[in-house]
Parts: C-alpha cells; structure tokens; sequence
C-alpha cells in the first residue's frame, strides 16, 4: 500500500479541491444523520400522537434534507472528480517525462506495450480510485464513527450488538487484500501482454497480410485473450469467496435488531419512533460497510495499478549528468576511442572489445563490417546512448561524460539505421529540431538530401501531410527525410548509420556527394556507417569491424590487401558479375 501512500501524497498540490470535498461530504453526513431523526420525531410526536403540524412539519424538514442532501452528493462527486483528474494529469506527466530520460538500455529491455498500458490502463485504475473508491472509503468511515455515536446515545446495548459487524467485516476485507493483492497485479500484466500482441499485429499488419498469417496472429491473440480472461476469473473467484460473508453479516444484524429492538418496544423501554430510528440508521451502518467491501477490489487493483505506475517513475537513469558537467559547444576534431569495451545490460558477451582508435580534424570515417560486428555500437557511444563498460571515449582530450548530456547530443547530428517519422507535415518531420526553422532553410537541406523535387511535387509541397509512421513514402523517401532533419541540426560531429540502406545506388551517391561537401565544411569530424564499399570508398580513413574487434584500418587502397576487406568487396561485386554473364 506504500504506493498508494504516494498517490494520495499528490493530493497535496489540490488542497483547496480537497478541502471543498471534504466540507461536502462533512454535511452530507450530518444531512444524513438528521434524516432517521426527523422520522423518529414525525412517528412519535405526529402519527402516535395524532399531531397533523409535526407532521407537516416533519415532511417539510425532510424535503429541505433531501435537497440539502442532493447538493451535498453532487458538490463531494464534483470536487471528487476534479481532483482525480488532477491526480491523473500529474501522474501521465510524470512517468511521461520519465520515460523521455530513461536511457536507450531501459527501453531495450522494457516492452513498449507495458509501458502504453502503464500509462493508460493503470493510471486510469488510480483515477477511478481517487474519484470514486477513496471517496467512498472516507465517507463511510466519518459515517461509520457518527452513526456509531448517535446509536450508542440511543441505546448502547442495541448499538453493541450492531456494531459488532464492523471487525469482522474488517478482518474478511484485511485477508481479502493480503491475499490477493499480487493477483490484481497479474491483471494489469496480463492486459499489458495483451496490448503488446495488439500493437505488434497493427503494427506489422502488411507482413501479416503479405505472408496470410491472419489466422496464427488471431490463435495468438485469443491465447493472450484468454490468459487475461482467466485471471479475471481468478479474481471474481477471490470476490465469491470474501463477499457473500459480508452481505451474511449485514442481514444477520437486521434480524439482531428487529428481534432485540423489538422486545424492547413490547416492554415499553423503547418508542416505535426511535426503533424506526435505529433500524434507518442501521442501513447508514450497513451501506458503508458495503460501500467499503464493493471498494476493495478497486482498492487491491489500484494498488498494483501504482505500484506498476512507480515502478517505471523510480526506475534509475542510467545515462546522466556528472557532477560539474560542462557544455559541449563544439570539438577541434580529435575523437579518441581508448581501449573501449562495451557490453549490453542483460548481454553475457561483449558487443565491443577492445576498440582503439583516434580521429583527426575534419576527417570523413567510414565504419565497414559484416552484420552483428558492432558498427552501430561504436557510434551510439559517442553521444552517450549507452556508457562504455570499460575505457573511454575523449572529444578533444576530455571524457564524454564530462560535458552536459543535452548539449553534448545536440552538438552531434545523428541519422539512424532505422528511420522514424512523425505524424505531421513533411515540413514538421525536417523541422523535428527546429521548429523556429524558415521554409528556405527547410528547402536547403531538403534539395541536400536530393528529396526537394519530390516534395516540390506534391499537391501540398512541404505542407503534405505524412501519414502514421511515414506510410505512404517509400523507405529511400523516408531516409532521405531523416537525413534532412539532421541537417538541419546545429551539429560539430555528423554521425550517418546506415542512412542510405533504402536507397538506389545512384540517388545514394549523389547524396554521398552533397553529403561529402557540407561535412567537410560544417564538422569537425564525420563518421559513415554503410554496408556498401561503393558509399564508404571515398572516406578519408575506414575502420573495419569485425566481431567487436577494429581488425584494420586504412584507405580504401590500402585495405584492398586484407582478407576481410576483400571478402567484403568480392560478395558486393558477385551479383552484377552474375548480371554480365547471364545474357
């Protein structure tokens, strides 16, 4: 319950709100109160009596109490509600921003539809809960202690007799939680594996469709599907077992009542009024002891539904400031790679091992290998995506994790192997980094990236609308946006993985070309991720990766002497000496 504690620590920011439905609900239990009163009064002093005023009288006060009531009701639910929302908002706020800093390796291991679950479902759990099932909860209690006080006034060993049903039903409601509390947890995951199912099918609905898979990907699902139902099972299972006891309790009181209370009104010790009275306070007894059962399950999963939420808020960044970071505002082109060792969290090898080398001013790199060798890990080194394991890496002598983690990735203009657009504009999508960003500017490097005439003819230009997750443009069309984008970045060192895969090798070569100009111009050191020869062959120097290993390194002239090198180049040329002869 110690998340739930942290929940309810939120409720600090709203006090006002808090304060509002907590003056509502104190009169909606006065309210509350008066009203088995007022019957008691209008039996006793108007019907027994024969008294048609008190009657009247006891009627219009009851009216008056009704809506005083109403008002009431609706002011604690307003102001119930508002501060649910608040706490939703501020809680989607912080795991959000969490998730935005946590570095690249938590997102590695963390499935991304438990976190879309997380950040949905499981806040939406903590909403109904401080909306609906805390309201409940406090408000049965204050009416639990008032009536308790008013019956032990009106008759102490009835009230005993009465009341006695509040332990028992705490202790059922106290095994239900210990017992129960991790398979309201399940539910959440299960749903989370559910989601993930879900996201991967709509995701990937062109594979799906391509290779007729419809029917494996809906088993797929109705096993996750009833995986989920099954532990909703479960619960129920958990509520059948606790709750019937409860409702038991509560009509066995009734019958304590009527039998005892009316013994009592037989031997004249007590008016039919005030046994009326007891018996409509009985149900303010009774209701909230409900209340607080039929809240429970909420309760128990609301819990698990915060502990998910914190656990994702509390998750420790990896990747941050030291202490006295300095800012990165630009490099004089020397990058070390000191004997530096790398390894993935959860990974039993190591991705990198032993890599040395040292770049000079405004030199181009190339990084060739075959797949797997650790080309793209190397890059992802230099602005911090990952930390080495073991060595280091130095801009100008000083370690990288000496400068301001911000300012050092927004120095370093980077263009993935995988591209990813957002939906928006193309516009938007080359301005992702700069929003302040002219159109002749967005121009400029779009006609950089050789991808301005096709923008130029759309119906909509620059202001065409790309559809979710750039469907509707080719993947070379795609890359070459992202390569724009990056352009268009303040970047002193440009770092290309693989940004060409999807494209022609003549449109690849043109934008090698542009590429080539502005990095000589604009970096102080570049670095080319490619599995082509023909894209790497003009870079100043090229590392060749192999197995985590830097196994050489050299001009293209120079490398034509290594086994590996060649090996490369030989299964790259293999398909068009195989186009020469085949006709």
């Amino acid at each position: 319950m110690q998340s739930l504690q942290r929940v309810l620590g939120n409720l600090r920011a709203y006090w006002q709100l808090v304060v509002g439905a907590t003056l509502s609900l104190l009169l909606l239990t006065g309210a509350n109160a008066v009203t088995p009163q007022l019957f008691r009064y209008g039996i006793d002093q108007g019907i027994t009596s024969k008294d048609l005023t008190a009657v009247l009288c006891t009627a219009a006060a009851m009216v008056a109490v009704a809506i005083a009531r109403g008002l009431f009701n609706f002011g604690q639910s307003y102001w119930a509600e508002a501060i649910s929302q608040g706490v939703a908002y501020a809680l989607r706020g912080q795991i959000f921003g969490k998730i935005a800093t946590l570095s690249f390796s938590y997102h590695d291991r963390a499935q991304t539809s438990q976190l879309l679950t997380r950040m949905t479902s499981d806040i939406e759990q903590i909403r109904t809960f401080v909306g609906t099932s805390l309201v409940q909860v406090v408000s049965s209690v204050v009416t639990l202690l008032a009536i308790a006080v008013i019956l032990l006034v009106m008759n102490w060993r009835l009230a005993l007799m009465t009341l006695a049903v509040i332990p028992l039903t705490g202790l059922l409601l106290f095994q239900f939680f210990s017992k129960n509390q991790t398979l309201f947890g399940q539910v959440q995951e299960r749903l989370g594996d559910l989601n993930g199912v879900l996201r991967e099918s709509l995701f990937g609905v062109r594979v799906v469709k391509a290779f007729v898979r419809e029917t494996t990907e809906l088993k797929r699902y109705t096993q996750y599907n009833n995986e989920l139902f099954g532990v909703y099972i479960k619960t129920l299972n958990a509520i059948r077992n606790t709750f019937p006891f409860i409702f038991l309790l509560s009509n066995l009181i009734t019958l304590v009542v009527i039998g005892f209370g009316g013994a009592q009104v037989m031997d004249g010790s007590f008016s039919v009024g005030e046994l009326v009275a007891f018996n409509a306070y009985l149900l303010f007894i009774l209701q909230p002891v409900l209340l607080i059962g039929f809240a429970a399950p909420v309760i128990a999963q609301a819990a698990a539904s915060a502990e998910r939420v914190y656990e994702v808020i509390d998750a420790a960044v990896e990747i941050r400031d030291r202490p006295n970071a300095l800012p990165f505002e630009g490099c004089g082109g020397r990058i070390t790679f000191e004997n530096v060792w790398f390894r993935y969290p959860g990974a039993t090898t190591s991705a990198l091992r032993g890599i040395s080398f040292e770049t000079r001013p405004n030199e181009l790199i190339a990084i060739l290998g075959m797949t797997g060798s650790g080309k793209s890990t190397i890059v992802n080194l230099i602005p911090r995506f990952y930390d080495v394991t073991q060595g280091s890496i130095r801009i100008d002598g000083r370690d990288v994790r000496d400068f301001q983690l911000v300012s050092l990735r927004a120095g370093i203009g980077t263009v993935f192997q995988e591209t990813k657009l957002l939906a928006g504009t193309i516009r938007e999508n080359i301005a992702y980094a700069r929003p302040e960003a002219t159109l002749a500017e967005v121009v400029e490097v779009a006609k950089a990236a050789h991808i301005h005439d096709f923008i130029a003819e759309l119906p909509q230009a620059y202001d065409t609308i790309v559809g979710e997750r750039g469907v509707g443009l080719s993947g070379g069309q795609k890359q070459r946006i992202a390569i724009a984008r990056t352009l268009l970045t303040d970047y002193h060192i440009l770092i290309l993985d693989d940004s060409t895969s999807a494209i022609d090798a003549a449109t690849a070569a043109q934008i090698q070309t542009s590429l080539d100009s502005l990095m000589r111009a604009r970096t102080c050191s570049a670095f080319v991720i490619a599995q082509r020869i023909s894209t790497v062959q003009a870079a100043d120097r090229i590392l060749l990766i192999n197995a985590g290993q830097l196994v050489a390194q050299g001009s293209h002239t120079e490398l034509m002497r290594n086994p590996l090198y060649g090996s490369i180049l030989e299964s790259q040329m293999q398909p068009s000496k195989s186009l020469a002869i085949a006709p």
